[in-house]
């Protein structure tokens, strides 16, 4: 199976005609995920190489049958898109767009939570979502993921999220769904929120789970590991090597005294069960040996 996403979702494309969203979202037709709309309050009536252009996503939904959401607006104007999606009636908003401000996103997060519980937002500044095979939505690159499974992916890191699918292509491991949730300090989908939709999964076998340093949500997905998942996972916390007190890379990724160091993460994570890698390469390693072990 999958989560959140798989071949029936309808994606539209918030920013289809810009650059960016026009790369991704006819690279994403070409993969297989049903593309049917992008939108541009100036542009409704014309069409990105057969993919329909409407001014408003209301019309992508009513005309044709949008289910999801993948923004690639620029950062001011995410907050409203967001908002149009939702109130359209749009249920999975991706956002791919970097340098929201934190003020807006906490904004927009809290209206969705409010006034439409029925939505999951991932993002911002993330790469998206992948259920290999079947849908693919967001700056992944399809060729690097197996389908099949039996493992699940969660990453706060972009590059790290594709170098654990390719590590696991290496070795002949499929994967399930693989969600990039971002590393910003408001995301709309939590470490916690995939390891629950990945326990549920019947298809998920394992999980690997991969952080970095700053805020709290790896020690909050280890209490849950260690009291609520059956599954096995192995983990991977990048910055070991961070300063104290310096932001490094997402928004999210700052430090302060012994509060969201790389150690104190892996530490809560080896306590919770978690197999522990010091890094990428290794984790990939684990989880091959942990797949090996579950074949038995």
């Amino acid at each position: 199976m999958s989560i959140f996403v798989d071949d029936k979702t309808r994606v539209v494309y918030q920013g289809l005609t810009g650059s960016a969203g026009r790369f991704y979202g006819l690279r994403n037709r070409a993969y297989g995920t049903q593309v049917v709309a992008g939108t541009n309050p100036a542009r409704g009536g014309t069409d990105v190489e057969g993919i329909p252009v409407f001014a408003a996503v209301k019309e992508a939904v009513e005309k044709a049958g949008a289910t999801a959401s993948c923004i690639f607006v620029p950062a001011p104007f995410v907050e409203s898109a967001v908002l149009e999606a939702a109130e359209a009636g749009i249920t999975f908003i991706a956002v791919i767009t970097e340098g929201v401000p934190a003020q807006d996103e906490a904004r927009f997060f809290n209206r969705l939570q409010e006034d439409f519980p029925n939505v999951r937002l991932l993002g911002p500044n993330c790469p998206g979502i992948i259920t290999p095979g079947k849908c693919n939505i967001g700056i992944t690159a399809g060729e690097i993921a197996t389908p099949g499974g039996p493992v699940g992916i969660v990453s706060r890191s972009g590059t790290l999220t594709y170098q654990a699918l390719y590590e696991l292509t290496q070795k002949g491991i499929g994967v399930t769904t693989c969600v990039g949730i971002g590393g910003d300090p408001v995301p709309g989908t939590t470490f916690i929120d995939c390891l629950e939709a990945f326990e549920a999964d019947p298809e998920t076998r394992a999980i690997m789970l991969i952080g970095e340093i700053g805020g709290s949500e790896e020690e909050k997905a280890a209490a849950f590991i260690g009291s609520k998942l059956s599954k096995p996972v192995v983990s991977y916390i990048a910055g070991v090597t961070a300063p104290p007190g310096k932001k490094m890379g997402h928004a999210g990724a700052i430090i302060s005294g012994s509060q969201g160091t790389a150690q104190a993460k892996m530490e809560a994570l080896r306590a919770a069960g978690a197999r522990v890698a010091i890094n990428p390469t290794e984790a990939g390693e684990m989880m091959t040996d942990l797949v090996r072990e579950l074949d038995r």
